[in-house]
């Protein structure tokens, strides 16, 4: 298939591709297979991608000589959470899967992330594969390991690290999405140039009102450049000691605001992390550390491509700024009690840092939500 790129996660023993291209999910079969030590695979995705999608994967997978179950599970963050995991690895055990086995996460970031601690933990290890249906998984959630489950306590605080053998980032389902969904994992493509690549932002600065409006070829390289910063800084670390923690920009505040909105549908994830972003730039122009144009060009391109990037942006009642500090600080971030920020010193110059004043914070925080 020659439009389809591949880039390369190097971990060793468990370094994988991810295949990037059209037409991947009919292909199924055929990419899958030389992974496969019996011609059979089971499939998780939720309700609304089995409807848009498992036939033509199903289609696949048998074109390919290889027989697929399949479990559907209901829609939306609410799934990934103890009860939903347990009807997974019970589903698992009852189709006798075994450890040389592959489960499928066909879906987005909350089927990914579900998937994979079930397979992390069933058998304490089996194989899985990632098939991410929308924008947000292709570029993010898919790539690197990371897998879990959201508590009351918050979001991913239970997890395990467990590599895919295998991602397929097939372009054409992202036509599919509606356009708020689109532009949630834009949330997460505009990230990638904000914390490493300059040049990378500025590209989207030029070319994301088109890539939004469906050109496929301009999707794939956003793709892929994500996906190639992504497994750039999983290889350097794997299990975030030191830079993995950079691909958290915008998170911070984007893990508060969504526990503030009950994790509901008010806020999707890669909104918040466009929201977040653009806190985290002003926060980092407020303490002196990049020029306040950062900050102003951050929403700017927010602002071009329509998406989120306001507190007022986000529907329905909010904690004031103590609250969302007391959120914050429920974060995976905090290290001996401190919390942990990723700021900039510019744009495509992020880095880690648990030297930031309280009241600066809560200052950002006043201001920002003295505009909803």
């Amino acid at each position: 298939m020659s439009d389809m790129d591949i880039v390369r996660v190097p971990l060793g023993d468990r370094s994988y591709d991810v295949r990037i291209g059209q037409g991947l999910i009919e292909r199924a079969g055929a990419e899958i297979a030389p992974l496969l030590k019996r011609p059979k695979v089971w499939v998780v995705t939720e309700e609304t991608v089995a409807d848009l999608h498992l036939q033509a994967l199903r289609d696949g997978f048998a074109a390919g000589g290889v027989a697929a179950e399949a479990l559907v599970l209901p829609p939306g963050e609410a799934t990934k959470s103890w009860p939903h995991l347990i009807r997974v690895v019970e589903w698992l055990l009852a189709e006798r899967v075994e450890r040389r086995d592959i489960v499928v996460a066909f879906g987005g970031g909350v089927i990914g992330d579900l998937v994979g601690f079930a397979s992390a933990i069933l058998r304490r290890g089996v194989r899985f594969v990632q098939i991410p249906t929308s924008l947000l998984a292709q570029v993010d959630s898919s790539v690197g390991g990371k897998t879990g489950i959201n508590t009351e306590h918050g979001k991913n605080l239970v997890g395990a690290f467990h590599q895919p053998g295998l991602v397929l980032a097939d372009i054409g389902v992202l036509g599919t999405l509606t356009p708020r969904d689109f532009l949630a994992g834009y949330g997460e493509v505009q990230k990638y140039g904000l914390l490493g690549d300059a040049a990378f932002f500025g590209w989207l600065e030029d070319n994301g009102p088109a890539l939004a409006a469906g050109d496929t070829a301009l999707r794939a390289e956003a793709v892929r450049r994500s996906v190639q910063m992504k497994a750039d800084i999983v290889a350097r670390d794997e299990t975030e000691q030191g830079d993995r923690a950079l691909l958290n920009l915008g998170h911070t505040f984007c893990h508060a605001l969504e526990a503030a909105t009950g994790y509901s549908d008010r806020l999707l994830h890669g909104e918040g992390v466009a929201i977040g972003c653009a806190l985290a730039f002003e926060l980092s122009a407020r303490m002196n550390l990049c020029s306040q144009e950062d900050p102003s060009r951050v929403r700017a391109h927010l602002a071009d491509m329509n998406a989120k990037r306001d507190l007022s942006d986000i529907p329905g009642e909010f904690p004031d700024a103590n609250g969302l500090l007391d959120l914050m600080a429920q974060d995976k971030k905090v290290v001996d009690g401190k919390l942990r920020f990723i700021l900039a010193r510019g744009i495509g110059e992020a880095f880690v840092t648990a030297d930031v004043p309280r009241e600066v914070v809560r200052g950002v925080l006043v201001d920002a939500l003295n505009t909803r």
